[in-house]
This record gives C-alpha cells, sequence and structure tokens, in this order.
C-alpha cells in the first residue's frame, strides 16, 4: 500500500507541475521579450556544423563478453556523473510521500533486479560492482528514463530516396529549476554523460545507439543498413506509473521501453520486423516509436498504448508526404499549448523543403527554438548506412524551459 501511495505522488507531481513552471516561465519571457512557439518563430539556418567540442565520444559494448563486463570502460569513465546524478535524483524524490518515497524503493528494487530479463539484470550488477553504488540506486537510475523523457524526432526522404533520421532528447522537467541560471539541473547534470555506443558480436558492429552512461536501455539507435529507431515519452493516464506499479506488484508481462528498443535492434533484421515488434509487444509504458527503413517510403511513427497501436502515420511519398515528425502528443490531437514544438517544426521542415533534406538541415531544424529548448540535453543524426553524430546541446537564452 505504501508503495502504490508514494507512486500516485508521484503521478499528481509530474501531472501538474509543468503548468506551475509554464505560469512562472511566460511572465519571464514577457520580460525578455522571447517569442511564443508558434508560427512565427524564425527557422535557424546555420547551426550546422556545432562546436566540435560538443561532439559525443564513441565508446563499444562487446555482446561476446558476459553481461556483467560489458559496461566496465563507459561507467568507469563516468562514474563521477553517474554518481551525481543518483544522488541528485534521490534527493528531489525524497521530500514524495512525507520522506516515504526512497525508503520504500531501496527496500523492495533491491531482490527485483533479478526478475529483469537476462542480460539486462546482470549488466546493472555489473554497473553495480564498477561504480560502487547500491544496486538499488542502478535501477533508480534506469527507471528515471522510462517515465522523464521529452523529446522531437524526424524521419524524411529526399528527392532521391534516402531516408534521414534525427532526434532532441529533451530530459529533467520537473527536476530542479535553477532560477540564479535559468537552467534545469538535472539536464546539466545530464549533458556530459551522453555516449554514442556501437554494440559489436564476432568482432563486427551489429547496432549502434546513443546511451547516457549507466542508462542500459536505448531511446536512439540504429542497425546499419537495416533501420532507424527513436522512442518518445508518450503521455497518457494509463501511463508508466500504472505500469511500473503494477511490475513492482508482480505482473511482470510487460516489456520496459528501453528493452524493447534494444531487443529490437539487436533481434529484428528487417523493417518491417521491428515495426510489427515495436508495434504488438505489451509495454511497461505508453510511448512512440519512430522508425526509418532502408526502403523510399519506409518511416513511421508507431503511436502506443500499453497494449497496441494506435493510428500509425507513415511515410507516403505519392501524396507528398515526406517527412513524419513527433513530440510528445498523439498526431491526430493538437499538442498542449504550454508545449508546442510540433508547430515550429513542421514550419520549418516546409521552409527547407524535401530538395533540402539533410543530416545538416535536420540539425537546424531541430536547433529552431523551442523544438532546441533549456531541456534538450543532444541532437542525434542518423543514416541507415550506419552513420551516427551526436552533439551535447545547450539552449542560451532567450530560449524556452521545453
Amino acid at each position: 500500500m505504501k508503495m502504490k501511495q508514494s507512486v500516485t505522488i508521484l503521478a499528481i507531481f509530474v501531472l501538474f507541475w509543468p503548468f506551475v513552471c509554464a505560469v512562472r516561465w511566460q511572465a519571464k519571457a514577457s520580460d525578455m521579450n522571447e517569442p511564443e512557439p508558434g508560427p512565427d518563430v524564425p527557422c535557424v539556418k546555420d547551426a550546422y556544423p556545432p562546436d566540435p567540442s560538443t561532439k559525443v565520444d564513441t565508446y563499444t559494448v562487446d555482446l561476446d563478453k558476459a553481461p556483467q563486463e560489458r559496461w566496465t570502460e563507459i561507467v568507469s569513465a563516468k562514474k563521477n556523473q553517474i554518481v551525481s546524478l543518483i544522488s541528485y535524483v534521490k534527493k528531489m524524490l525524497s521530500h514524495l510521500g512525507n520522506g516515504s518515497f526512497i525508503p520504500i524503493l531501496e527496500k523492495d528494487l533491491a531482490p527485483l533486479v533479478d526478475k529483469l530479463p537476462y542480460p539486462y539484470n546482470d549488466e546493472m550488477k555489473g554497473i553495480n560492482k564498477t561504480v560502487g553504488i547500491p544496486l538499488t540506486d542502478v535501477m533508480i537510475y534506469n527507471i528515471f528514463y522510462e517515465i522523464f523523457t521529452l523529446c522531437t524526432s524526424i524521419v524524411g526522404q529526399d528527392e532521391n530516396g534516402a531516408l534521414y533520421h534525427a532526434r532532441n532528447l529533451d530530459f529533467g522537467l520537473l527536476m530542479g529549476w535553477d532560477q540564479r541560471n535559468d537552467t534545469w539541473e538535472v539536464a546539466e547534470l545530464l549533458r556530459p554523460s551522453v555516449v554514442n555506443v556501437q554494440y559489436v558480436k564476432g568482432g563486427k558492429v551489429v547496432y549502434k545507439a546513443v546511451h547516457f552512461a549507466g542508462y542500459i536501455g536505448v531511446l536512439s539507435g540504429v542497425k546499419p543498413g537495416v533501420f532507424t529507431l527513436t522512442m518518445n515519452e508518450r503521455f497518457a493516464l494509463d501511463g508508466g506509473y500504472i505500469g511500473l506499479l503494477e511490475w513492482l506488484l508482480g505482473k511482470r508481462n510487460q516489456a520496459w521501453m528501453g528493452f524493447l528498443t534494444r531487443d529490437s535492434l539487436q533481434n529484428s533484421n528487417s523493417f518491417t520486423e521491428a515495426v510489427d515488434k515495436l508495434s504488438h509487444t505489451p509495454m511497461l509504458a505508453p510511448a512512440y516509436f519512430i522508425v526509418g527503413g532502408n526502403k523510399s517510403g519506409e518511416g513511421v511513427v508507431i503511436t502506443r498504448s500499453r497494449e497496441r497501436s494506435l493510428r500509425p502515420m507513415s511515410l507516403n511519398i505519392a501524396v507528398g508526404k515526406w517527412y513524419v515528425l513527433e513530440t510528445n502528443y498523439d498526431h491526430w490531437k493538437a499538442p498542449l499549448f504550454i508545449d508546442d514544438r510540433r508547430t515550429p517544426g513542421n514550419k520549418c521542415m516546409k521552409e527547407m523543403g524535401q530538395s533540402g533534406l539533410s543530416l545538416s538541415g535536420l540539425f537546424n531544424v531541430l536547433s529552431t527554438r523551442p523544438v532546441l529548448n533549456k531541456l534538450t540535453t543532444y541532437t542525434t543524426l542518423i543514416d541507415v548506412t550506419g552513420h551516427l553524430e551526436t552533439y551535447r546541446r545547450t539552449c542560451p537564452d532567450p530560449c524556452w524551459p521545453w
């Protein structure tokens, strides 16, 4: 009962805090002459190439190694960032449920690591051993990414039939607004932990992904020559908090989002196979999966409830639909009025045009405020050939908070 009460408190906090932040920010934005997000926001044309110092380093995870050894190099290099973030998240969550939320999680989570699917349970144990933090903290760290992600993802096809995929990963909403610096504290902590990872087996690259060091699921990735994939959070009343609570209470026939995407990259051998897996696997939380293939017309936004796919939105070159764009709202509904990244994103895609589509052009679109905002931690550019480049992002004032 105490666990259920704590998760309920967290859900209420998540639902209402954005409106409090929005009221405060709109007053500040007025003083700063910051334009409201919408069709009049000017599109950025010259953001690419970005400062080379912001380019993310690439590491290797060898799938032939024992799971407990796979992440040793990465988490050793990023140990300080992982420890700092976990400490901050626990401090934030410690105020929930009259201080009972974290103690309940710490008591109940550690024994449940073995209930996670293999090899992810053993990979978490390896991170626990290498970083020297409690196993419970490693699990909290990974749960954290399942329920706090905001994003903008785009798949587009140019006039020659080439497909390009790009995304902003926005993270840290509700997690501590620094009033002195006008930044999200968690986003500031996360940026140094971003890494590109190439997964190899038998000496060959199987897939590539972008990670926050210590998080073993996948939010952005590519299986070279086969398909590209990003995941965006979907807000729903029957959301990740309900699924998490069910999992904690013993209902474990649902997939964790980050594990499902990683499984898809490792085991799906075609665009169609990946789309089928991502459309029909029962999940812990609702989500959007944005998938690009290796043939003309292979691009789709899969809108997922926890049980099924709802109204997929696909490329349709014959009718002029040469790109799909997804933020965090169902494509058949208007976005939340305080969080409209869709309108400026669509405007800038249309200004660029299909003839101008490229990875650099997508970077410019994703650099237009508020598509780029105070929560943006990284932008990644993906080509199905296997090219993946990622840059840490900041958004100097004047800039929208999300």
